[in-house]
């Protein structure tokens, strides 16, 4: 599924009843259905996706540097995306482009830091 389309709403039903489970969800689990639920409600479950991205990131991909980065790329979006007004989007946000600049300085991609530096200071 695509982030621009609309999910059905057995999608939506399916990762509401995942999170409401008793059992404690895998990240990847979560992942997948705040992934969902983002496009239905982003107000509640965009900072929701975007801890449990950096989350999987961290857990899941450790050893896999590229895929680590894409999480905290597509993590860095999801923050974005939270409306401006929101109160503590800015926390939100630089908390995300922190995250993601420090894996871009373990992978050695200096050329890359500057910009997330420059984002971080219009941000705060």
């Amino acid at each position: 599924m695509t982030h621009t389309a609309h999910p059905s709403h057995d999608a939506v039903l399916r990762a509401r009843v995942a999170l409401l489970g008793s059992q404690a969800l895998p990240v990847r689990q979560e992942v997948a259905a705040y992934r969902v639920l983002a496009q239905v409600s982003p107000l509640a479950y965009l900072p929701l996706l975007t801890d449990a991205l950096y989350e999987y990131s961290r857990h899941e991909f450790a050893h896999l540097p590229e895929t680590a980065l894409a999480l905290r790329a597509e993590a860095v979006a999801a923050a974005r995306r939270v409306y401006a007004m929101e109160p503590g989007r800015a926390r939100l946000l630089v908390g995300a482009l922190l995250r993601y600049k420090r894996q871009l300085a373990r992978m050695g991609r200096e050329a890359e830091l500057d910009a997330v530096d420059q984002e971080i200071a219009r941000v705060e």
